[in-house]
């Protein structure tokens, strides 16, 4: 069996990652093809993922969007043709959802969070099968096409993922961090999404806030960020890929504008807070009423303080990723 898989932006490579390990464990063809974006190409490298690069992000604009799907998706049709692929599956991939529809390929798409309308329409409408969180409300899916395709799993895909992760402390002596002193650790906004179009300012009141409190590791997500960020000082911001899993896990606090950060804080029992702007998605308006994750309003609001390391953390929950490959394999049955 030939199975492809494409990867867009950094979190897809985490959620991915064990889906790969386990199809090559049982002997099939794996290809993977990466876009240069944020830290996918270097997470690949991290996790011995071998991948070919193909294309890059074209900015935040609509009509950029639209030229790097045309561009990108022809570029990966003219990679996979010929190679007698039985299956494409993206994390909310446009790219790889259309190609594989132009060459006839069995597809997968799969997300956690509803409101991306312009990439939902397409990978929904295009896909065979589209894999997301039970607490999304089908409903809301079948405008972009899902109604017949959905492939539902129970709780985080952190909790997946995660699930055979061990932190390790060579992550704090890697960036100078003195473990006896409170640690933030902060994903900035997802600038170039259509889906959070303005500039956060409540984000820059909280990294000043908590450059008072504690040590802050800051992970940017675009070059004009991290240059930002070196102008303003007194931030960590790491120049290569780092084991963010390891930081999340030892950080007394974990704040992020985006989602997948704040999600694998609760899935390893680390205090977080989100200051996304954008319109909820089921899961997060999930945590959130659950008290499993906070939504921060008011930079005061924050405070940073070394955690109990006398009381224990609750009990993670560990899913099989197996169970996540199983549905994404749903057009092949």
């Amino acid at each position: 069996m030939r199975v492809w898989f494409d990867l867009t932006n950094s979190p897809h490579v985490l959620v991915l990652r064990p889906l790969i390990a386990a199809l090559q464990a049982d002997g099939a063809e794996v290809s993977v093809t990466a876009r240069d974006f944020a830290q996918t190409v270097a997470l690949c490298e991290r996790f011995g993922i071998d991948c070919e690069v193909i294309g890059r992000h074209r900015g935040a604009r609509l009509g950029a969007k639209a030229i790097g799907l045309a561009d990108r998706s022809a570029a990966l049709a003219r990679f996979a043709r010929g190679k007698g692929f039985d299956l494409a599956i993206g994390h909310g991939s446009n790219d790889v959802t259309v190609a594989a529809f132009a060459l006839r390929i069995p597809r997968t798409t799969m997300f956690d969070y509803e409101w991306a309308t312009v990439q939902h329409t397409v990978n929904c409408r295009l896909g065979n099968a589209v894999v997301v969180p039970d607490v999304i409300p089908p409903e809301r899916l079948y405008k972009y096409g899902a109604r017949g395709k959905l492939q539902p799993y129970a709780g985080l895909k952190e909790e997946y993922y995660l699930a055979d992760f061990a932190a390790d402390a060579a992550v704090l002596d890697e960036l100078g961090l003195d473990p006896a002193q409170p640690q933030a650790f902060v994903r900035t906004t997802p600038s170039v999404s259509l889906y959070h179009r303005f500039e956060n300012d409540l984000f820059g009141d909280v990294l000043l806030r908590l450059r008072e409190q504690a040590q802050v590791v800051v992970l940017p997500r675009v070059a004009e960020q991290r240059a930002e960020l070196e102008r303003a000082g007194g931030f960590v911001v790491p120049e290569r890929a780092i084991d963010a899993q390891s930081l999340i896990a030892y950080a007394d606090l974990v704040i992020s504008a985006g989602g997948t950060m704040n999600r694998e804080a609760v899935a390893l029992g680390t205090p977080v807070f989100t200051t996304f702007e954008g319109r909820l998605g089921a899961v997060d308006e999930h945590l959130i009423a659950t008290g499993r994750l906070h939504q921060l309003t008011d930079a005061a609001d924050v405070h940073v303080a070394k955690r109990d390391a006398s009381i224990a953390a609750p009990e993670r929950i560990r899913r099989d990723p197996r169970d996540l490959l199983a549905l994404a394999m749903a057009p092949l049955r």
